[in-house]
């Protein structure tokens, strides 16, 4: 666990409101200088609270439905060729290891229908696949980056 202070808390709240926020904006909105910031942010990364900034891609824009989360069975002891198949997977753009029944759950965008049953279909032929459950979003109710709730950050 990493000790945060407030000055480490604003500054990780107003890059996930905005990632491209200068070190200059923030030494302004903490009485610091930007040096001070900067340093504050490579330390964040060095202790890995901070593993990266990037843009958030618009997947409707580029001509992606809404995603289908695929929950997946396996074979004992496949697992590990499993995980390797799936990172080789394009419309694959998260998965999670899961406990419980089900080993696996990826997240997967694809342009329509069609190719989504193709991408389930071709899944299931992967060697350990032993069931497949298909979970097409409708609607998306809430994603954030926000920083967790106030509870948690007390763990702080």
């Amino acid at each position: 666990m990493v000790n945060l202070d407030k000055v480490d808390l604003l500054v990780l709240r107003r890059l996930l409101e905005d990632g491209r926020a200068s070190f200059s904006q923030l030494a302004r909105e903490t009485s610091l200088t930007d040096v001070a910031i900067k340093k504050r942010f490579d330390r964040l990364k060095r202790m890995g609270v901070i593993h990266g900034v990037s843009a958030e891609l618009n997947l409707n824009a580029m001509g992606y439905e809404k995603p289908v989360f695929v929950l997946v069975k396996t074979e004992p002891g496949k697992n590990k060729q499993i995980v390797k198949r799936f990172g080789e997977l394009e419309n694959v753009v998260e998965f999670h290891e899961l406990l419980g029944e089900h080993a696996f759950m990826l997240k997967m965008v694809a342009a329509d229908t069609t190719h989504v049953k193709r991408f389930l279909d071709d899944l299931g032929k992967i060697d350990g696949i032993r069931e497949l459950h298909s979970l097409p979003v409708l609607a998306e109710s809430r994603k954030t980056n926000a920083f967790p709730s106030a509870p948690f950050q007390k763990r702080f």
